[in-house]
C-alpha cells in the first residue's frame, strides 16, 4: 500500500468510526452475543500474565479493553490511545463511572507512529482494530518496539474463518448480519457494510501467528473463540 493509499484508509476509518462512535458499544453487544467484554478480560489476563508495569492499550475505542487491563494485579497504570476524538470523550466518560479512574491515562495518537519510547511498556494489547490500520505489518512492529524485553503482545480480532462448511455458512451470515444490524440499530447500514469486508481482508489466524513470529516474538500463540471467528494472539518479545 503507498503512502497515499495508507493516509486514504486512515482518514476513512477515522471518520468511519468518528461517526459510528456513540452506538459502538450497542453494536459489539449485539454482534457478539455479549460475549465482547468476556473476550477482552481474558485477553487482558493473558497480556498481563506474570507481568507488572504499564500497559498499552492501542486503539482503544471506547476504553474497554483497558479498563479490564487495569483492573489486573500487576498493571500499575494503562494508556488507552486512539486516532478517534469522539471515541475517547466516550472513554473518558466511561472511566468517570468505574473503579479505574487515575488509572487510565488517554491519548489521542496513530498506531502506526505510536508517541512513545521503545521498551515503555510490559505489555501491549489490541482489541478489534488491527483489521482497520492500514498497513498491519507497521502496526505490529510499532506495538513491538514499545514493548520491553520480556513483554507480552496481545491482539484480539475477528478473523476470518475456516473449515469447508463452518467457514463459508458463518462469512455468509456474518456479511448480511451486520449491515442489517447496523441499518436497525444505528441507521447506518453502510458503515457496518464496512466490518465483514474488513475481516475478508485480514489474515487468517495462521498467518497472523506467523507475522508475530516475523516480528521476532517468542512463544507465540493464539486461541480462536467464538465459533471461530474471534481469535487471541499472544507473543513475548526477546
Amino acid at each position: 500500500m503507498s503512502h497515499s493509499e495508507a493516509d486514504a484508509k486512515r482518514r476513512y476509518v477515522a471518520h468511519l468510526f468518528g461517526g459510528i462512535a456513540h452506538g459502538y458499544d450497542r453494536m459489539n453487544t449485539v454482534m457478539t452475543a455479549g460475549r465482547h467484554h468476556a473476550w477482552r478480560r481474558r485477553a487482558a489476563q493473558k497480556a498481563a500474565e506474570g507481568l507488572t508495569g504499564i500497559a498499552l492499550d492501542v486503539a482503544t475505542g471506547t476504553g474497554d479493553l483497558a479498563i479490564a487491563l487495569a483492573r489486573l494485579p500487576g498493571v500499575e497504570t494503562v494508556v488507552g490511545l486512539d486516532l478517534v476524538g469522539s471515541m475517547l470523550l466516550l472513554a473518558q466518560a466511561k472511566l468517570g463511572r468505574t473503579d479505574c479512574r487515575g488509572r487510565v491515562t488517554l491519548v489521542r495518537g496513530d498506531a502506526l507512529a505510536l508517541p512513545f519510547p521503545a521498551g515503555a511498556f510490559a505489555c501491549v494489547a489490541s482489541g478489534f482494530s488491527l483489521r482497520n490500520v492500514p498497513d498491519l505489518g507497521g502496526s505490529l512492529a510499532e506495538m513491538v518496539r514499545v514493548l520491553r524485553p520480556g513483554g507480552r503482545l496481545v491482539s484480539l480480532e475477528i478473523v476470518p474463518t475456516e473449515g469447508r462448511v463452518l467457514g463459508p455458512l458463518l462469512r455468509s451470515s456474518f456479511r448480511h448480519l451486520a449491515p442489517l444490524a447496523g441499518a436497525v440499530l444505528a441507521r447506518d447500514r453502510a458503515s457496518y457494510a464496512y466490518l465483514p469486508h474488513s475481516v475478508d481482508r485480514f489474515p487468517p489466524a495462521s498467518r497472523l501467528a506467523e507475522m508475530f513470529r516475523e516480528l521476532g516474538l517468542r512463544d507465540v500463540g493464539y486461541q480462536r473463540l467464538g465459533l471461530g471467528m474471534v481469535a487471541i494472539h499472544w507473543g513475548t518479545k526477546p
